[in-house]
């Protein structure tokens, strides 16, 4: 409730413990209650997204150098970050409104903030594939790989990690996997959140309008997704200076076509996850039999719980291709119009080139055996053909690099990249 609310009430309350009130009977109950509900609806309109916060770790800059320390023995290019280590950093766990299959949701997130005066602008982080609930950020905030991203506001950035739907406070429901709508809208909510947080729940500092984004995996096609909507949906609100994409599944149609053409492919939990949300969010029309051989077709569902990782998914399936799929899949997929329905889920999916004026950074390891380089190498075409300048939208591949093995070096390419905006 709003101080002016405040005063209000302690104005109006004494005048019913006297005969003010009793002569003037109905007419002072009626203003009463609308005070009551002018309050109400002042705390409702201030607070539009945020819902809660609660206060999830600390960390000193002692403690951030000891991490960077025990990092160096493994990725001696880290050390590129230690001169712009500057703040201890304050992390919380938030609770916002969005909204995911045509039904609004309690999303979550993690807000990792600078502890020091002055105004800092947004980084927002979208994680890569998960999934296991509890090794969802906020669920697994002390996850080496999280604990990397949130001591980025140390470096003077506000940093949020959104736990995507389907995770977090969000658990009850399906996580909506590559599905473009709930993906950008979890992440332009929790930007909104963040601002509404600004004054009263982050009284020591300002948030800026200056946005930056970064992603690798899921992640990185969930960045591009969403530096497209926010340069050109939202940039009345927000003022998106960058971003940086790793290893994402750009174009649906290309990775799908990729992975399915293949006699193996290590890492089945992948496109039977792509199967089971579009199955689930009624992206595509055919029943998962059309799709998947039995038993994998039955037990689809009971895999995508949020209780197994992706090693006990992959257990559960196989690797081989044409033992995956329904007998005519593979031949029907392009051209049969039984299949129509899932060429169109994954073309809406997708995401096509555009003429960005927004510096945008991609990157992809050279031997990527889950998510083909051939994606990164088919949005960054994309992009240049549809008029972005080259000097705007880079693109670097990194020799060797299977998908886990590139995800640090990329990202710390992107950081530099990113602060190199500022």
């Amino acid at each position: 409730m709003k101080l002016s609310c405040i005063r209000l009430m302690e104005k109006f309350i004494p005048m019913l413990k006297r005969n003010v009130v009793k002569e003037a009977g109905a007419l002072a109950i009626i203003v009463f209650m609308a005070v009551l509900a002018s309050c109400s609806g002042e705390r409702d309109h201030e607070y539009k997204y945020f819902v809660s916060k609660e206060s999830v770790s600390s960390y000193s800059l002692t403690y951030i150098n000891t991490l960077l320390n025990g990092a160096e023995g493994y990725f001696p290019e880290i050390s590129v970050v230690r001169p712009y280590i500057e703040y201890p950093v304050d992390i919380f766990k938030v609770v916002y409104l969005s909204e995911a299959g045509g039904k609004e949701i309690s999303a979550s997130g993690l807000v990792c903030v600078p502890r020091g005066d002055g105004e800092f602008p947004v980084l927002s982080f979208q994680n890569g594939t998960n999934t296991l609930n509890s090794a969802c950020p906020t669920e697994f905030p002390s996850s080496p790989m999280y604990q990397f991203v949130e001591i980025i506001a140390s470096m003077g950035f506000v940093v949020i990690i959104p736990d995507y739907p389907g995770f977090g406070e969000s658990a009850d429901i399906a996580h909506p996997y590559l599905i473009r709508e709930p993906t950008v809208r979890s992440g332009v909510d929790m930007l909104y959140a963040l601002h509404e947080m600004d004054e009263r729940e982050l009284p020591d500092i300002s948030v800026s309008d200056d946005v930056y984004l970064a992603g690798y995996s899921q992640g990185g096609w969930a960045t591009l997704a969403l530096h497209e909507a926010l340069e050109n949906d939202y940039s009345g609100s927000f003022n998106l200076r960058g971003s940086v994409c790793g290893a994402g599944p750009y174009d649906l149609t290309v990775l799908f076509s990729a992975m399915s053409s293949l006699s193996t492919y290590p890492m089945p939990v992948y496109i039977a996850y792509i199967i089971n949300s579009y199955s689930v969010y009624r992206q595509f029309t055919n029943p998962v039999s059309d799709l998947l051989r039995e038993p994998y077709a039955s037990r689809l569902a009971g895999l995508y719980n949020g209780q197994k990782d992706s090693g006990e998914i992959n257990a559960s399936l196989t690797t081989s291709i044409p033992d995956l799929f329904a007998p005519g899949f593979l031949e029907g997929i392009w051209t049969d119009q039984k299949y129509s329905s899932l060429r169109d889920a994954l073309a809406s999916n997708s995401i096509a080139g555009w003429n960005t004026k927004v510096p945008l950074y991609f990157l992809h390891g050279g031997g990527d055996t889950s998510v083909d380089p051939v994606t990164t190498e088919s949005i960054y075409d994309a992009m240049i053909e549809a008029g972005t300048s080259p000097l705007i939208c880079k693109k670097e591949i990194l020799p060797g690099l299977d998908h886990g093995d590139a995800v640090v070096p990329a990202m710390l390419k992107g950081l530099e990249f990113l602060i190199g905006l500022q």
